[in-house]
């Protein structure tokens, strides 16, 4: 089950996952393999750690984001067999938000959500 709570989104593809929190250690890396949890359901990073540049407000977390093909996709990564078994080694080394945002087409304009109030 994806887990629920408030953060700030800061980009929406197809669907994706984010992570806010700090990059773990590439010891770590070595021993999650996340990778291969992502190639069954068309993942892949396109943002991978490191601080961004604030234009706005305040920022004190790196991020990674995973884009998928669609939310069910996403969903099926988080809730896969593979994934559950290394949550717990990337969770000790990484605490984290993780959030599943469901995008919009390419041709999505910002007024559109007010058609959806």
């Amino acid at each position: 089950m994806i887990p629920t709570g408030s953060i700030n989104s800061v980009v929406s593809i197809t669907a994706i996952t984010f992570q806010l929190g700090p990059t773990p250690s590439p010891t770590v890396f070595a021993e999650v393999p996340v990778d291969a949890t992502l190639a069954p359901f068309d993942g892949h990073f396109i943002v991978h750690g490191g601080s961004p540049t604030v234009l706005e407000g305040s920022w004190s977390a790196d991020l990674i984001v995973i884009e998928f093909p669609s939310y069910e996709h996403a969903s099926g990564w988080y809730d896969s067999t593979a994934y559950q078994e290394i949550i717990e080694l990337r969770a000790g080394s990484a605490p984290s938000t993780i959030a599943l945002v469901p995008g919009v087409p390419a041709s999505h304009l910002a007024t559109d959500v007010l058609t959806a109030v």
